[in-house]
Order: structure tokens, then C-alpha cells, then sequence
């Protein structure tokens, strides 16, 4: 009986659950997470109360305080999560599909559409910017992605097709900013013709790779 209403509290506090993931993850990647969490929400209720002995109402300084610093607190911890959520797959396997996959308004994408011996991957995306050829790996990724190009043009003529590098090299996005590069690219193509182009590739297909699990931000912040 209690086992039961355990799991339907999991169920009912999807939020919860979220929050501790990336929380979990946080203390992984950063350590002191949680005493920098509990220093900000201290140092902003001390601020409250001793503004609140100036104006003669100490109590109603901590009382009004308490949700700015809740809110502060929460606001740093979005801020390092996200950076921690990129750091924990940076480096793996199949990152930049991850992180493409997190993109769930507008976009669709096909993990590890193409790979090499050298586990160098190419993942494929579709949008209203049209058709996103992602590269990850060495030189070897970059023929690939030509090759995938050309299989895109051939499928779905007349579509854009972008191709985009990750990486910190010159002309590359590195894993931080790929979401955000991908989702600000031009509008090219109606909702009709991207769900269109879609049906097309779907026959091309794509390869079954792991990819890194872990809380992903959902635009660019986790929320």
C-alpha cells in the first residue's frame, strides 16, 4: 500500500523529479553547488530583514524577502545547471544529438544518420530553416557530411540544407551553442512543406547509436 502511493507521488510530481535530476546532475559536474545555493538564499534574506530594521519592520522586511530569495536562488541554479547539464555529455558520444533532440518545437532529428570506424556521426534535423546536416568528430566527419548533403538534395530537391560543424574550431559551434544556432536559423519553409520533406527523408532512415542521457535544457535553459 505504501509502495503504491510512493510511485503515484513520482507520478504526480513530474516537476520534482526533473528538479532533482538536474540537480543531481549539478553536484556532479559542481560540488559546491549546494552550499552556493544556500549562501545566495541566506545573503538575500539577510538583506531583506536588515533593509527591513532600517525602515522599523524587521519582520515584515523577512517576510516579503523570502520569496526573492527563493526566486534568486532558483534563478543561480538555472543558470549553472545548464552549464553543468552541457559539461556532463561534452566530449561523448553522440552529444550533439542530444543535444538536437532537446529541441522539441519545430524540429525533428535523426540520430547518427552516417558513422565511421573512428565513431565520427552526422545526425540530420528538419525544420521550417529546412534540412540540417550536424557533423561531430574529425576530418573524416566532414566528407561525410557531404555525402549526406548530397542524399538530402537528392531526396528532397530545392530544400536548403545547412550543414553545421560542433566544435570550438574556427567556423564550428561548439555543444553550448548548438540548440540555440540551430532554432535561430531563417525560416525558409511553410509548415506544409517542412512536414513534407519530413515524409520524404523518413524512408532514408538513419542509424540506432547511444546517445548521452542526463536533464537537457529545453530551448537553451532548463526551466
Amino acid at each position: 500500500m505504501f509502495k503504491k502511493k510512493n510511485k503515484e507521488a513520482k507520478i504526480k510530481n513530474p516537476r520534482f523529479q526533473t528538479f532533482r535530476d538536474a540537480y543531481s546532475v549539478t553536484k556532479s559536474v559542481k560540488p559546491w553547488i549546494g552550499i552556493a545555493l544556500v549562501v545566495i538564499f541566506l545573503l538575500v534574506l539577510i538583506i531583506g530583514i536588515t533593509l527591513g530594521f532600517t525602515l522599523g519592520h524587521p519582520v515584515y522586511g523577512g517576510f516579503v524577502t523570502i520569496p526573492l530569495a527563493a526566486l534568486a536562488t532558483m534563478f543561480f541554479f538555472t543558470r549553472i545547471a545548464g552549464t553543468a547539464a552541457y559539461a556532463s555529455i561534452e566530449g561523448q558520444i553522440g552529444a550533439g544529438a542530444s543535444v538536437l533532440m532537446a529541441i522539441r518545437k519545430g524540429w525533428t532529428t535523426t540520430p547518427a544518420v552516417a558513422v565511421n570506424r573512428q565513431q565520427d556521426m552526422v545526425h540530420r534535423s528538419v525544420g521550417r530553416a529546412g534540412i540540417v546536416i550536424t557533423g561531430e568528430g574529425g576530418h573524416a566527419v566532414q566528407q561525410m557530411m557531404q555525402d549526406e548533403k548530397k542524399k538530402a538534395e537528392r531526396f528532397a530537391p530545392g530544400v536548403p540544407v545547412i550543414e553545421v560543424l560542433v566544435g570550438d574550431g574556427p567556423g564550428q559551434v561548439s555543444i553550448r551553442k548548438l540548440q540555440k544556432h540551430v532554432t535561430k536559423l531563417p525560416k525558409k519553409l511553410s509548415a506544409h512543406q517542412m512536414r513534407e520533406v519530413r515524409a520524404r527523408l523518413k524512408a532514408v532512415g538513419g542509424m540506432s547509436m547511444p546517445i548521452p542521457r542526463g536533464p537537457l535544457p529545453k530551448g537553451t535553459k532548463l526551466r
